[in-house]
């Protein structure tokens, strides 16, 4: 199918199921206004169905790329009203399995041997197919007994073809739609476009599950299937198969046994592990991608699968969703508001005490609740939707780890309906912030950063005295570049003073800390010789800058 008859698909299912009640008809230009008026709208009856049903059906039609975009959308509560966003929860990735030769071939093409020589058992029958992939049941010629993840042919092409489309769609909304500007309707399909190819590369999906793997080696939370690696290819991926309850089948679950409220619990428990902790966690973890090990009925353990999608936070978003929850739980809504303005989630000349009354308005009535009742994740929801009156930027790290929590209170509230996650991430949180800020904290920060400072130290006054000659050089007036010189080079002198007594400063903490804390004094003395050797050229350059 070409572009155009493509284009002329979608359009047609989008008159079928009238979703012109979506288009910004009043700000689109005149020719796109007469384009869509004579669109064969009013060829169809109204449906009886609401607006959110009728797209779920629509992109349904539409096949796996719309659907799979549906799926993201349903978690961008930001975006879509609240009845929009739960029809697409329901969405469901219906695709046909593609024929078993057809695979085998694939894997004899990736792997260079025929099947019969890579496997000792090959299983024809799928055992579950999806838009992107299919997954068959094999075992080794050593007899471990594993899966066969295998891509479907051609979805790359078809991939591209509907994307160049949302593309088209997206530019358009940011063009001609009042809140284009804001949303970036652009930057969301280019979110969708990078997870989607994501998950084209089955090494990259080996390769995060490997990541988490040595993250939650010897765990008592969590189980990642190992990979196998000698049989893992870009098209082709072969991973340890689990043996384990699904985590939505709660009866299940109960007549083995198994503690529903400690495994509740855990759930929470790894979610703020794989964040706070690790700084990359699974983005995927639907009931459909859990499982549970119930060899231990009284401490059961997860197990996933599906490594497609994983998120990753930068350690400034890490510090400022922390102080921001644990600020939540204080209350303290200033703080709440000057934190979203210092972390450019919202624009610096956002005045902080009506967002402060903002968010005071939206938590006050939520917190007269009993914190079990509460749900986190529609927490964090209704703040995003407040901050949007703010102008709040989109944030996609964000976007993934509420989609994250929401599915992990999901799961959690359906083992447990008592779950209180909010005890069990305050103790967590606070744990993390003592550690990021106390002595542990600065000693890690100066192992990591010190080399680099003394690396960039010498070159600091060249670097700002070729800055002032381009000034001198570059200006017109030579009397505004002469004051403006002087200006520069007296706040360089203050910042080399600065400079000076920081590392000073740094030095006689870090000195203070080796000799109090028991910690401090084991790491000094395990340190090897060449941080003790940076430490003396740190002190030397002191020395010589104060002359």
């Amino acid at each position: 199918m070409t572009r155009l008859q493509r284009l002329f698909r979608i359009s047609w299912v989008f008159c079928r199921y009238r979703l012109d009640i979506f288009l910004p008809m009043a700000e689109l230009p005149a020719p796109l206004k007469v384009f869509f008026l004579l669109a064969p709208w009013h060829l169809f009856p109204q449906p009886k169905l609401d607006r959110g049903d009728r797209l779920r059906l629509a992109l349904e039609e539409l096949g796996p790329v719309f659907v799979k975009f549906g799926q993201i959308l349903s978690t961008r509560r930001d975006l879509l009203p609240d009845d929009m966003a739960e029809s697409l929860k329901t969405l469901q990735d219906r695709v046909p399995p593609f024929p078993s030769d057809v695979a085998r071939k694939i894997i004899e093409t990736s792997l260079g041997a025929p099947v019969s020589e890579l496997f000792k058992e090959f299983g024809p029958d799928p055992m579950a197919s999806a838009s992107v992939a299919q997954v068959h049941a094999a075992t080794l010629l050593n007899g471990q007994d594993v899966v066969v993840k295998v891509l479907r042919p051609g979805i790359d092409k078809v991939i591209r073809q509907d994307l160049a489309l949302m593309y088209l769609m997206a530019n358009l909304l940011e063009k001609y739609w009042t809140e284009g500007k804001r949303l970036h309707p652009v930057e969301v399909v280019a979110d969708y476009d990078s997870t989607i190819h994501d998950e084209l590369d089955l090494q990259r999906e080996a390769a995060n599950a490997s990541q988490l793997r040595r993250n939650f080696e010897n765990s008592s939370l969590i189980y990642i299937p190992f990979i196998n690696w000698d049989y893992t290819r870009k098209t082709v991926m072969v991973m340890e198969r689990i043996y384990g309850i699904p985590i939505a089948d709660v009866p299940a679950l109960e007549a083995a046994g198994v503690n529903l409220k400690v495994l509740a619990e855990k759930g929470v428990e790894i979610f703020f592990t794989q964040v706070f902790r690790d700084s990359f966690f699974h983005a995927d973890m639907h009931p459909g991608n859990i499982f549970v090990d119930v060899s231990n009925p009284a401490d059961p353990k997860y197990i996933a699968i599906d490594f497609g999608i994983v998120g990753t936070l930068a350690p400034d978003d890490q510090s400022y969703l922390a102080r921001n929850l644990l600020a939540f739980f204080r209350r303290d809504y200033r703080q709440v508001a000057q934190l979203h303005i210092q972390s450019g989630w919202v624009p610096p000349d956002t005045r902080v005490n009506e967002f402060e009354a903002a968010i005071r308005t939206v938590c006050e009535p939520i917190f007269e609740k009993p914190l079990k009742d509460i749900s986190f994740g529609h927490f964090l929801l209704r703040l995003f939707q407040t901050a949007r009156r703010f102008n709040m930027e989109v944030q996609p790290q964000l976007v993934l780890l509420q989609k994250t929590l929401l599915n992990v209170e999901g799961l959690g509230r359906q083992l447990y309906p008592e779950l209180d996650l909010w005890s069990t991430a305050q103790p967590f949180l606070e744990k993390w912030m003592r550690k990021r800020i106390g002595p542990s904290g600065l000693i890690k920060s100066l192992q990591t950063h010190l080399p680099a400072w003394l690396e960039q130290s010498p070159e600091m006054p060249q670097l700002v005295h070729d800055a002032l000659l381009q000034i001198r050089s570059a200006g017109p007036t030579e009397k505004q570049n002469q004051d403006t010189l002087a200006l520069l080079q007296e706040q360089q002198r203050r910042t080399d003073r600065r400079w000076r007594r920081g590392i000073t400063a740094v030095a006689l903490i870090a000195a203070a800390i080796i000799g109090t804390q028991p910690e401090a004094r084991e790491w000094a003395e395990n340190a090897p010789l060449w941080t003790w050797a940076l430490l003396a050229g740190a002190g030397a350059l002191v020395m010589r800058g104060s002359r």
